[in-house]
């Protein structure tokens, strides 16, 4: 039961006009420095280019000037912050264990224990009535460190060694450990800078991947447990290209991929012949892209070889050069397909249709093709763990703006589903709220889909507080997700809504494209046409608005600020890439390098010209500027914490109103923020209560 009764009956007269008061602590101020950049003809000043100087004291007191301050015009909140967080904690089910999976003779999973921050990853031989085995304790590994991440979690074939990856500072440098499961001891092979591991079939052979010093990952390395030197099996010259590593759903194939968000190429070896040579089966080549896996003696293909929405084609092992394709699946113009594990009856086919996700199973050699159905207008259906090749079902998870997550197993043959679990929150009823689909026109008559949840007894209106998320970049969709610190927004009147903005792939590789490089502004207005729309239906009003992003989401947040500062009330960008010329000129700042196909290379002037229409840094103008939160981590690899930081500098120099600025930075944490699961609560409950002052409801 819950300890905290929810707040589900305010009323919206009772939202107060209670918000916090920039002036009741002293701003910090950056000093100037200027640093000439001269490019294209033109000569660009950088006043706070000294705070990229992360072991300079100065840099440092600076954002911990900046914490205090935040602190000083945030205690009015601590009392609320203490209160949402409880409600948070108190929906959870703080004892909890995920579904087991079968595999390789053992059922896995994983569990969390009320009072601690990381999970138990646990097994039980044969049966879940045997005896568990606590195969790795993260929070022993966690034991002292103010982060911790981990990251590949692989046991060999034989279950009796355990490689996985730890990172402790944030910075996404995961090394790697070889556990003796038998023993519970630890091998003396451990090396750094991993990311993916895999085994092969002989139980002492691991590949791994290796990153570069801008952190690209870059080489294939191949390793016999107790042997001194490492072989090189792959390196990738072209900085633009990144490279993964990963096996068959059969594990009878190690698959080694080069590739960018516009071509790829993949080679293969047996696994039970581990020294052997890896072979391509497709050379990259313009914007090929494809994915492999195998199925009895034939690789399984999903290629955009004849159109953006892929196919599916299969090819023989001993020459699965393109000559050999064969169609399993064609292109189609209405549908996307994301990808494609085979099993030995059958296929799962995860794709897209409408805009949102879809599973298929098709089983081999007939025309019957199963599409799982799902209960909500709008929701997220992808595969769960499957390691078993030869099965009759499979597990697959659901969850939507209403259903909290829940993981389903999928019986082939009778075509039902049956609930394995779903995840318990305390005093929620779904009933009680609903979600909704809704489109709004961009300026070129473009339909941008608009997901909406709310509480039933809430009434859309002007008065009617919302809160606007977006991402709309790399190609990644934005699907609805449930979330339980969101009923803190919920059960307070507020409307959350996702803007399924271009340069997502929402649609596909053309909705990708046409928010991308050159058409990267469609990104931008589609947002600001989102919160248009929702003001022109009355849904909210642009007084009662919140609008987020975070990391490439933060850049949107960054730009529609300065290209419409008055479309939301109050704005908070999370991590946010907005530095966008300075740091795509630097080519050794992690990840530069393969992104100029993402938003140019301002060396190239036409590039240059277009980002500098929307770098967020770059365009801050002398007008009024929303209530504003900036959030980033001293770690972060992946958006180094000097952008934000440079921004707010910036911000306070030149924006011309009195409203709140304030930035959080994580002085332990990397590019997700804080790593346990508390404190993690107690970072979004900082948000939450920021919004709402600023909203001006409360108790």
């Amino acid at each position: 039961m819950r300890t905290l009764p929810l707040l589900a009956l305010l009323a919206l007269t009772q939202f107060g006009t209670a918000q916090l008061n920039p002036n009741s602590a002293k701003p910090p101020v950056a000093k100037k420095v200027p640093a000439e950049t001269k490019l294209h003809g033109l000569t660009l000043i950088d006043n706070y280019a000294w705070l990229r100087e992360k072991t300079n004291p100065e840099t440092i007191n600076y954002i911990k000037a900046e914490n205090a301050y935040r602190e000083k015009v945030m205690a009015p909140t601590l009392a609320l912050q203490k209160k949402l967080y409880n409600e948070i904690v108190a929906r959870i089910q703080e004892d909890d264990s995920a579904v087991p999976i079968f595999d390789n003779g053992y059922w896995y999973y994983s569990r969390q224990v009320k009072g601690k921050d990381y999970s138990l990853q646990c097994r039980r031989k044969g049966t879940m009535k045997a005896k568990e085995e606590i195969i790795l304790d993260e929070n022993q590994l966690a034991k002292g460190e103010k982060y911790f991440s981990l990251g590949a979690f692989n046991v060999s074939p034989n279950g009796n060694l355990l490689a996985y990856t730890v990172d402790t500072t944030g910075f996404r440098e995961y090394y790697l450990f070889i556990k003796d499961l038998k023993t519970g001891k630890l091998l003396k092979d451990r090396f750094g800078k991993v990311d993916n591991v895999e085994w092969a079939t002989d139980n002492k052979t691991l590949f791994y991947v290796a990153e570069d010093e801008a952190k690209r990952p870059f080489q294939v390395w191949r390793r016999s447990l107790g042997s001194t030197q490492p072989t090189k099996i792959f390196e990738e010259p072209d900085a633009l290209f990144y490279v993964g590593i990963g096996t068959s759903t059969d594990k009878k194939f190690l698959f080694t991929y080069a590739g960018t968000k516009d071509t790829s190429e993949t080679q293969f070896l047996d696994l039970s012949k581990p020294t052997s040579e890896l072979k391509v089966i497709k050379p990259r080549g313009g914007n090929s892209q494809y994915s492999v896996d195998h199925h009895e003696g034939e690789f399984i293909i999903t290629t955009n070889d004849q159109g953006p929405n892929f196919r599916i084609v299969s090819a023989p092992v001993s020459d699965p050069s393109p000559k050999n394709w064969r169609q399993i699946v064609p292109h189609k113009t209405d549908s996307v397909i994301s990808e494609v594990a085979t099993y030995k009856d059958f296929m799962v086919v995860s794709g897209r249709t409408g805009g949102f996700p879809t599973l298929q199973i098709r089983p081999y050699g007939l025309p019957k093709v199963t599409t799982i159905p799902t209960p909500d207008v709008v929701g997220d259906i992808l595969t769960y763990r499957n390691p078993e090749y030869n099965t009759s079902s499979i597990t697959y998870s659901y969850q939507s703006m209403t259903r909290p997550s829940s993981v389903f197993r999928y019986d082939i043959k009778s075509r039902k589903s049956t609930l394995l679990k779903q995840t318990k929150v305390n005093g929620y009823k779904e009933s009680n709220y609903i979600s909704e689909l809704k489109w709004a026109t961009a300026n070129d008559g473009t339909k941008i889909p608009i997901t909406i949840v709310r509480k039933k007894t809430t009434i859309p209106s002007a008065k009617t507080p919302l809160f606007l998320y977006a991402y709309g970049s790399y190609g990644a969709p934005t699907d609805p997700w449930f979330s339980v610190s969101r009923l803190n927004y919920l059960d307070r009147g507020m409307i959350f809504a996702i803007a399924h903005i271009r340069g997502g792939g929402e649609f596909g590789r053309k909705w990708y494209e046409s928010g991308k490089m050159f058409n990267k502004l469609n990104t931008f207005t589609d947002f600001i046409d989102a919160g248009d729309f929702l003001v022109d239906q009355k849904i909210t009003s642009h007084e009662k608005m919140v609008i987020n992003g975070g990391s490439a989401g933060g850049l949107l947040i960054g730009a529609v600020v300065n290209m419409r500062p008055n479309l939301a009330k109050v704005a908070v960008a999370d991590v946010p890439f907005v530095d966008v010329i300075n740091t795509m000129l630097d080519e050794t700042i992690p990840l530069t390098v393969g992104e100029f196909i993402e938003w140019g290379n301002p060396k190239i002037k036409d590039q240059f010209d277009y980002m500098m229409q929307y770098s967020p840094y770059d365009n801050i103008k002398p007008q009024a500027y929303p209530n504003m939160l900036i959030t980033t981590s001293l770690n972060d690899s992946q958006v180094l914490y000097h952008e934000p930081t440079k921004w707010i500098a910036k911000l306070r120099d030149i924006k011309t109103d009195n409203n709140v600025l304030l930035l959080r930075c994580n002085m332990d944490a990397g590019h997700g923020g804080a790593s346990g699961r508390y404190s993690a609560y107690e970072e979004i409950v900082k948000t939450q209560a920021f919004v709402l002052f600023e909203l001006g409801i409360k108790k």
